[in-house]
């Protein structure tokens, strides 16, 4: 791991006048872009990427009259581009991908820039048309601006580029109509080194032509899902020996699966998901031995599902559900083995029994098999599945008994076998999976006394049980032998009962007269943390915590992707050269040791060793959140494939997760913690986008009525986050749960605005409260997010729609807004609780959900 320069850029490199080449790109930079740089006019690169840079691209840049190469990509720059960066001639490589930059590209962009080979302005917020002027440049090589707001058609002379690579402008708003609006694809046969096209979500209509097949012979990539396509795929794409990846779902594609793609031998990826495409699926498939990822789910494909699938030996993820495909599963399918991530048949009409050697599939992380019509026993072969984190076999006709090997899944988070009819006991050793979070045995015939411990206890977990008739719980179980009981038993027993109540009434007096000698949750150290694991091991998960496995990166250290045999993980490693690393360390580590909620990250476990350098080692290892922070959906780095950001059903699922693990923080957790560092970069998503709140690196522990606050993590004299911290820590207060509602309260209101309490425009007086509170209630669409605004514009129409949701909708952001107001009142005392501001948004979540099946059943 390479040591990372952190904090400004400083002046002082201004002063080397000759310099040519600067490279501090992959840093832990941050502050505004230094002006001083645009000083040093001998610059011919400068390359600032992958930093966390902030404010506007300073318009003295033009200075640099020498500039050849500029790449500010994955910053946090924000404002519009400076018109003078549109003079600078010399310019042939302009990246500023992966910023908050707005502004209309201008039309002559190529002609003021004539040098032009590459433009990379991915992932932000430009306005306006693709610049007609790029098209005129026949020496271009890269033309890439998808994730923007851009526009209008694709403009004329796109034939014009033979030297073009990558042509990138997927995830926007460019239109074509009719059924030829795809022909401008016939022109990039010009382009013969193109080897990346993504033209995908869009608003492009049309059929795709059968000369894509004469596109260059190079070209590896294509993207076209999300746009009005229909017709079916040409067989002429067989033509194209090349293709890695081909994508075209969420389209209206028909017709069948063209035998041809099997020749592609090179093909990794194969998206062709939510279409009309029907027929059989083709044996040809089977030949593809480097595919990775299968996605046809939601057509209307049929027949059996090939054997020639078992020589997909490279495959990671297959999803063919939602279609009409019938008969057994191939036993083929269970000798997959490099398959991990993702298996899915449900919602075919598939029969016969499940696989007996389904435990071949060692790796895979999710199998689902629901809504089919399987019959027979589940395998006890399925406890060789060491890696499933989630199964489903619900609504099927399965029976027999519930295997006692599930109860050896230590992964498992998901299992549900509801609507079968398996009989007999639960096994007593699902009690003890820890992980295990959601459990649904519902319309089975199961029988006997349902457990008591794991998750059969916790009111945090979801365990259904519904219409299992002859299940018994508690004393209903022994009910039926009580007559039997002989007095001589039943005076034992109550001799029994009152000697283990004096030994409880005991045991209590002492547990509390022990808390009431605590002092710091801290004095028994580590001795009750999680089994921990070795250096070696993370260094063998994390590939020697390889840069290309870094994911981010915090006050405190970094944070790594793993993989190990249960996996993948997130592995947060402290930097020990800060001193207060390890109190964050303990901190952490006994916030998280108790607490158990579905919106709480959860630790995994612990690493408190040496490294490589004989020096102190720290890491905590999380479960991996695979949809990033809130903070990468609202800034709009991430959305979802059709280009969209988080919906409004989406962020307020959000509201209520994060709300719902701050009230057992605050009150249902043993000992009542404040998390002290609220804000979207701490709260994750998983996999099906439940929020996680995390990093409880300040975290305090509440010991008493009065509020005394335990020394246990004292990192910063100002506890939070700029922009997040209660305006009373300022004062000198200590952190209290009003502080964290002031945070949760700007971080509402933050997601529902779009706009960063730091942003670049609440200076003065002015702040993202007093901005929302100036436009409160009547004007909210003033503040309202713009993509959001536009989401909901384009999904409820009043005339097809009953009981006008629109107007239930805004009453509903009102509430929403309401609740984020009241929780960051400038005074602690004026603040709601969030037990209160739950009861509110519960509320509200009963409108939004009939709202969004109303939505979903006319979209």
């Amino acid at each position: 791991m390479r040591n990372r320069l952190s904090g400004r850029i400083p002046h002082e490199i201004s002063q080397l006048k000759q310099l040519q080449l600067l490279n501090l790109a992959k840093n832990q930079l941050s502050g505004d872009f230094p002006s001083s740089l645009t000083n040093i006019s001998s610059l011919v690169n400068l390359n600032l990427g992958t930093n966390s840079l902030s404010g506007a691209i300073p318009s003295e840049i033009s200075r640099l009259v020498n500039l050849k190469f500029l790449d500010l990509l994955i910053n946090n720059l924000s404002g519009s581009v400076p018109p003078s960066v549109y003079n600078m001639s010399s310019l042939v490589y302009l990246s500023l991908s992966s910023n908050n930059l707005w502004g209309e590209l201008p039309g002559d962009i190529g002609i003021k820039l004539p040098n032009l080979l590459g433009v990379e302005l991915c992932t932000n917020k430009f306005t306006g048309k693709i610049p007609w002027s790029l098209h005129n440049l026949t020496n271009i090589e890269h033309i890439r601006m998808a994730h923007n707001l851009l526009h209008g058609n694709i403009p004329p002379g796109l034939g014009n580029l033979p030297n073009l690579k990558s042509y990138n402008i997927g995830s926007n708003r460019i239109i074509s109509s009719g059924q030829r609006g795809l022909d401008f694809l016939e022109l990039l046969t010009n382009s013969t080194r193109l080897n990346f096209l993504n033209i995908g979500f869009n608003f492009l209509e049309g059929i795709i032509p059968n000369s894509i097949g004469n596109l260059s012979k190079g070209l590896r990539n294509i993207h076209m899902g999300g746009n009005n396509i229909y017709g079916t795929i040409p067989s002429s794409v067989g033509e194209l020996k090349a293709l890695e990846l081909l994508s075209l779902s969420y389209s209206h594609i028909s017709g069948e699966i063209p035998q041809e793609i099997g020749s592609l031998q090179k093909l990794t990826v194969l998206e062709l998901a939510n279409n009309l495409l029907s027929g059989q699926l083709p044996d040809s498939l089977g030949n593809l031995q480097l595919l990775t990822k299968i996605d046809l789910s939601k057509n209307t494909l049929e027949g059996r599902i090939p054997t020639t699938y078992g020589n997909l030996k490279s495959l990671i993820f297959m999803d063919l559900s939602d279609n009409k495909l019938n008969g057994s599963i191939p036993t083929d399918l269970t000798n997959l083995p490099g398959l991990s991530a993702f298996l899915n048949l449900s919602q075919n009409q598939l029969t016969g029994p499940l696989p007996t050697k389904i435990g071949l599939l060692e790796k895979v992380a999710v199998i689902n098999i629901s809504d089919n019509r399987l019959s027979g026993n589940i395998p006890e072969s399925i406890e060789h599945c060491k890696s499933l984190e989630q199964l489903s076999l619900s609504r099927n006709t399965l029976s027999g008994p519930i295997p006692d090997a599930l109860g050896s899944l230590k992964g498992l988070e998901v299992l549900d076998l509801s609507s079968n009819q398996l009989s007999g006991p639960i096994p007593t050793d699902l009690q003890n999976l820890q992980s295990l979070q959601i459990l649904n045995l519902s319309f089975n015939n199961l029988e006997g006394k349902i457990p008591t411990g794991g998750i059969f206890s916790d009111p945090s977990k979801s365990v259904d049980l519904e219409r299992n008739k002859n299940l018994c719980s508690g004393s209903s179980c022994e009910i039926h032998h009580r007559s039997k009981l002989t007095p001589v038993i039943i005076i034992i027993s109550v001799i029994t009962a009152v000697i283990t109540l004096c030994f409880s009434v005991g045991l209590i007096c002492y547990i509390h007269k022990r808390k009431g000698m605590i002092k710091n949750p801290f004095d028994q150290s580590l001795k009750r943390q999680p089994k921990m694991i070795s250096y070696n091991e993370l260094c063998f998960a994390t590939d020697n915590f390889n840069e290309d496995n870094l994911i981010g990166q915090g006050s405190f250290g970094y944070v790594y992707r793993g993989v190990m045999q249960g996996g993948a993980m997130a592995v947060k490693v402290l930097d020990t050269a800060i001193t207060k690393s390890r109190k964050v360390f303990l901190a952490e580590c006994e916030a998280l040791r108790n607490v158990r909620h579905r919106n709480l990250i959860k630790l995994i476990t612990i690493c408190s060793s040496v490294n490589s350098k004989n020096e102190e080692f720290l890491a905590l290892i999380f479960d991996y959140m695979s949809n990033g922070s809130l903070d990468d959906w609202i800034s709009g780095k991430r959305r979802h494939e059709n280009g969209m950001k988080l919906s409004v059903f989406e962020r307020f699922r959000c509201v209520i997760g994060i709300a719902s693990a701050i009230d057992y923080l605050h009150n249902e957790s043993e000992v009542q913690i404040v998390h002290c560092d609220l804000k979207p970069g701490n709260v994750l998503l998983d996999s099906d986008m439940t929020p996680m709140v995390a990093d409880f690196g300040i975290a305090k522990f509440l010991l008493d009525s009065n509020n005394e606050v335990s020394a246990i993590s004292s990192t910063h004299a100002l506890k939070g986050s700029i922009g997040y911290i209660p305006p009373e820590y300022g004062y000198g207060e200590k952190p209290s749960t009003a502080g964290d509602m002031y945070s949760y309260g700007i971080l509402l209101l933050e997601l529902f605005t779009g706009m960063s309490p730091t942003h670049e425009i609440f200076t003065g007086g002015l702040s993202l409260k007093s901005w929302v509170q100036d436009q409160f209630p009547t004007n909210l669409e003033q503040v309202l997010d713009i993509e959001l605004l536009q989401q909901m514009n384009n999904s409820w129409d009043e005339d097809k729609h009953c009981n006008n949701p629109q107007s239930h909708m805004y009453n509903c952001l009102i509430t929403i807004f309401r609740v984020g107001l009241s929780c960051a009142a400038e005074s602690p005392g004026e603040r709601i609780t969030i037990r209160d501001a739950l009861h509110k948004l519960k509320n509200v979540e009963k409108i939004l959900q009939k709202l969004e099946f109303v939505n979903a059943t006319h979209a």
